[in-house]
């Protein structure tokens, strides 16, 4: 029994070794091996090592075995990601608002793990850390107020919660006099570097988008959800589409009239499939479901006569009223 248990310490040891001193331009040799091992009190034979290392293959970790000189090496090559992509995610947490700095710390230090990498790898992983200064929520609990909502949702559940804007002493003031929304969750949505809430608010009896990190003392309901056939139609993907900052409005269809240059800028904003006819050499036309609000026509403007609004004529009144009214302010 003690040989046999020694023998399972000694497979998981070999594992961390392999795990923290290997990886696909770094291997390690026999006696290395044996030295780390020892150190653990889990000394082994040669032979015994390469029958260890003959368990592990077939279990399915691939374990490459090389010739430098007259010494052979060995490494680990199997791993959950590459270097390439733990990078992206290490960027994409650092980069990431919702997340708090300490939260931050905390999950790239677990990318750096030697279960990820190697500690060469992980120096590198360090490295790529260097955006300092970064605005960031002070939120602690949207992590877990995500999965919340997540769990909601599979369950058909009502959410309930506080929420917040900041006033001018950069103080939390709780909207809606602080009492608490009832809301029925249909998805999250990252935009523009946050993530948001498209729910069915219960007292206003309509579709509304709220601010992740601005809800607090969330918890999920015993209340089966409502609108549950306007939620089985509701796509996500185009209602991130057609809302500009996320913000609420009429959804209504637009034509607007651009510049052939400005093609790729469409594309990013409304997709490949967006209806688009050219129209003369360098104009085109194209057709938009947009929710009208502040968002959309401050987008326009931003483009200042290469993209203009032709219709409805709605649109086209709002947007002359936006230029009149910043016309006057300056």
């Amino acid at each position: 029994m003690h040989k046999s248990y020694n023998q399972k310490l000694r497979m998981l040891a070999i594992i961390d070794v392999f795990n923290e001193y290997t990886d696909d331009d770094h291997s390690i040799s026999l006696e290395q091996i044996q030295e780390l091992l020892l150190e653990k009190e889990l000394g082994a034979d040669r032979k015994t090592l390469y029958q260890d290392f003959n368990y592990l293959t077939e279990y399915g970790f691939e374990i490459i075995k090389e010739n430098i000189g007259r010494t052979y090496y060995y490494k680990l090559v199997t791993r959950p990601f590459d270097l390439a992509e733990l990078k992206f995610l290490v960027d994409s947490v650092q980069a990431a608002k919702f997340i708090t700095e300490r939260k931050s710390s905390e999950i790239i230090e677990k990318l750096s793990s030697p279960y990820f990498v190697s500690k060469y790898q992980a120096e590198a992983l360090k490295r790529q850390v260097h955006i300092n200064g970064r605005v960031k929520t002070i939120n602690k609990s949207i992590l877990l107020n995500i999965d919340k909502i997540h769990e909601a949702i599979k369950n058909n559940k009502q959410i309930r919660f506080k929420y917040f804007q900041w006033n001018a002493k950069k103080e939390a003031v709780y909207k809606h006099d602080g009492a608490m929304y009832y809301v029925s969750p249909w998805a999250l949505i990252w935009d523009d570097e946050n993530y948001y809430l498209v729910a069915f608010d219960s007292e206003a009896q309509k579709v509304k988008h709220f601010r992740v990190d601005k809800m607090t003392n969330m918890s999920i309901t015993e209340n089966i959800q409502e609108a549950l056939a306007e939620k089985a139609a509701f796509n996500a993907a185009e209602y991130s589409k057609s809302a500009f900052g996320m913000y609420g409005g009429k959804r209504v269809t637009v034509t607007l009239e651009a510049e052939t240059s400005l093609v790729g800028v469409l594309i990013d904003r409304f997709g490949k499939d967006v209806a688009m006819y050219q129209r003369g050499k360098n104009k085109v036309e194209v057709w938009a479901d947009v929710m009208l609000s502040p968002q959309f026509y401050g987008w326009l403007a931003g483009f200042g006569s290469a993209i203009r609004v032709t219709k409805p004529q709605s649109a086209v009144d709002d947007m002359k009223k936006l230029i009149k009214e910043l016309k006057s302010a300056y």
